[in-house]
């Protein structure tokens, strides 16, 4: 099985040069990738001249990590994809685990392996944790992170099971199946468009998993801050593209006047902790998502759908109003 570790970069050569040498001890037999986005930094250079074993893409301009991803793919030949972000540490022997998926069932199309937080290595990290999952109105959650509650190691999901997304800071993927979804939507920019190409691998059978006898070390954040408001803008309106393109309008419609209610409630929230940038981006979100409705709608036409997506009804009403901070404590549907 042909695996290429592809690695999205724009203007982080620090990351290239922290986090390249250990995809490098330890990912030998694969072909390794960068995805230049255009930068204005010296990362072009410093993989010349310090990486020469590792093959440079070039992208002529920023096209985020969705279009940059589909764009700098089209160069890339192997059976599976390993996307990667510039800022995670991989481990010894990280790939076997994944590939061995891979060849026990040919209907899985996707894995991903256990992230943890570089900065807190005995905690889950944010993006991605033990396997992900949404709720039944599209709020996306993980088997040890709740929102921001993030739980500890112990061993808990030292498993392999079927997940609904798995993250985009490491997803192995078939490439074959990469390309028959036709790749990243390039209208989500970046964010939660992971959640939408594994929404869709479930609406055509593909079966997604996670394994948690491969670990990688992320340290998030390096992109976008969770302080940045433009993150807010994008995760907000990226989760209701996910909703209108893989739902059946009669489940969808409600789903999205929900949100609208739930929504305000999390900008008015914003409001009371003087955060009021976020709270116009998400206002500024549901703008942008209600421009682009026919357009998203129309891509939902053209894919099949299933209905079964959700375990719980509402994460929002477990966590923030009875407290639930683990996962494996959720009142399942």
């Amino acid at each position: 099985m042909k695996v290429a570790i592809v690695i999205l970069n724009w203007n982080g050569a620090p990351l290239l040069k922290q986090f390249l040498p250990t995809v490098l001890q330890y990912s030998l037999g694969h072909s390794i990738y960068v995805i230049d986005n255009a930068s204005t930094d010296d990362s072009v250079s410093l993989l010349q001249q310090e990486f020469p074993e590792v093959q440079l893409i070039r992208n002529k301009e920023n096209l985020g990590f969705a279009g940059g991803y589909n764009e700098g793919l089209r160069e890339v030949e192997a059976d599976v994809f390993c996307l990667l972000n510039s800022d995670v540490a991989v481990t010894e022997n990280w790939t076997p685990p994944v590939l061995k998926l891979f060849a026990e069932d040919n209907n899985i199309a996707i894995v991903q392996p256990k992230i943890l937080d570089l900065k807190r290595p005995e905690y889950f990290e944010y993006a991605g944790a033990a396997g992900g999952f949404i709720d039944r109105l599209g709020y996306p959650f993980c088997r040890g992170r709740i929102f921001q509650a993030l739980e500890k190691d112990e061993g808990q999901y030292d498993d392999e099971t079927e997940i609904f997304w798995a993250t985009g800071a490491c997803m192995f993927i078939r490439s074959e199946i990469y390309w028959e979804l036709n790749g990243f939507d390039n209208d989500y920019f970046a964010h939660q468009e992971e959640i939408d190409l594994c929404w869709r691998a479930k609406n055509y059978g593909h079966r997604i998993w996670f394994t948690g006898h491969s670990t990688v070390y992320h340290l998030g954040g390096s992109t976008l801050e969770n302080s940045d408001p433009k993150k807010t803008f994008l995760n907000f309106r990226n989760s209701l593209f996910s909703i209108i393109k893989n739902l059946p309008g009669k489940v969808a419609i409600p789903i999205i006047i929900a949100r609208l209610v739930l929504d305000g409630i999390a900008a008015g929230r914003f409001l009371l902790q003087f955060r009021a940038r976020h709270a116009a981006a998400i206002i500024k979100a549901h703008l942008s998502f209600y421009s682009k409705f026919g357009k998203m709608r129309n891509r939902r036409k053209r894919q099949r759908i299933a209905l079964k997506y959700h375990i719980v009804t509402s994460i929002v009403w477990l966590h923030f109003v009875h407290q639930e901070k683990n996962f494996n404590n959720l009142v399942k549907d």
